[in-house]
């Protein structure tokens, strides 16, 4: 399969995209969820919190001291949350990316994926900034709520709906910067490791693991900020501006990088992971949807004229390569008698 046509799969059928990003999203978070915990508490301003102690140190306080469940706490919206987000955050990727490429060849291939990236990114947060305030309260040392419905109440009743978007300014300033180096690094990397653009596990999982790794390093600062703002904790903080002063008197310029290991721990794999699981069903899904449309033609039209068979038999076999659907071959299917 060659690149025009692999790249075009998920533009040609959003609910494939939107299942295939959903599927991803969830497995991203999910599997790495434990990390997450770690990387809040370390970036925690406040004491006892184990922000100043190693990732491995930090978990192993969290299993000892709080039980083995603690460090899934706080999953429970992101289960809610990351399906939904992340079916928006690959449509919409896909969506612009194609447009932008296809329909305008004066932008740069990178400039169209940092465009389409930033995209991606506003309407991925405006579901999964609340998400991130529940959830990181749940996650804090000595967290006073039972579950996520209890934290969200209590954060509607005492501080308003406009607690649940406090930080969604700074996630975006954080995000749209992170996605968008992070899919052109992705693109990069593709182009270095999968030529062909062909379905290629191995380079899925290195282009995004990388892209992740360098993306959440860069954001580190950012993401310290948008903590605080979620938490609340050390000093009540509204607004961003105000948020980089409190993270600067309280932790000096090092506050800016707590928790940048268990970042970028955290994001490096849980990126391969959502591409690799991505670009995974998004081939497969494609697949069947190519094979039943295939099927309604030969079903409806018995002596039309169709493409040649290998064209469509190479999306079922995603680990071998198909040199003759290059070939603009017509079979003519009679006519049964």
């Amino acid at each position: 399969m060659d690149f025009d046509e692999y790249e075009s799969l998920p533009t040609a059928n959003v609910p494939t995209h939107m299942m295939a990003g959903a599927i991803a999203g969830v497995m991203e978070h999910c599997i790495m969820y434990p990390l997450d915990s770690v990387k809040t508490r370390m970036q925690s301003l406040t004491p006892n919190a184990g922000q100043s102690q190693s990732v491995a140190g930090v978990l192993t306080r969290m299993v000892r001291v709080e039980g083995v469940n603690r460090m899934v706490r706080g999953m429970g919206p992101v289960l809610c949350g990351a399906g939904p987000a992340h079916a928006l955050y690959f449509s919409c990727y896909e969506a612009v990316k194609g447009s932008l490429t296809q329909k305008n060849q004066i932008l740069n291939d990178h400039v169209a994926y940092f465009a389409a990236g930033s995209v991606a990114t506003i309407m991925h947060d405006s579901v999964m900034t609340p998400v991130d305030v529940v959830k990181q309260r749940l996650q804090m040392y000595n967290s006073p709520y039972r579950n996520m419905l209890h934290a969200a109440q209590n954060i509607w009743k005492n501080e308003g709906i406009w607690a649940f978007y406090r930080s969604y300014t700074t996630q975006l300033s954080m995000n749209v910067p992170f996605q968008s180096i992070h899919f052109v690094m992705y693109e990069f990397c593709q182009s270095i490791t999968n030529k062909d653009r062909s379905y290629n596990p191995k380079a899925h999982v290195i282009s995004g693991g990388i892209a992740g790794g360098i993306a959440a390093a860069i954001t580190t600062p950012l993401d310290v900020c948008k903590t605080l703002l979620n938490t609340q904790q050390a000093a009540r903080t509204d607004g961003f501006f105000e948020a980089v002063k409190t993270v600067h008197r309280l932790g000096g310029v090092r506050g800016f990088f707590r928790g940048l290991a268990a970042r970028v721990l955290f994001v490096c794999p849980s990126t391969a992971i959502c591409w690799s699981t991505y670009e995974l069903f998004k081939y497969l899904l494609q697949g069947q949807n190519e094979k039943r449309a295939e099927e309604e033609i030969v079903v409806n039209n018995p002596g039309s004229v169709v493409k040649s068979a290998v064209h469509s038999a190479a999306l079922y076999t995603p680990f071998q390569t198909v040199s003759a659907m290059h070939r603009q071959e017509d079979t003519v299917i009679p006519a049964p008698p």
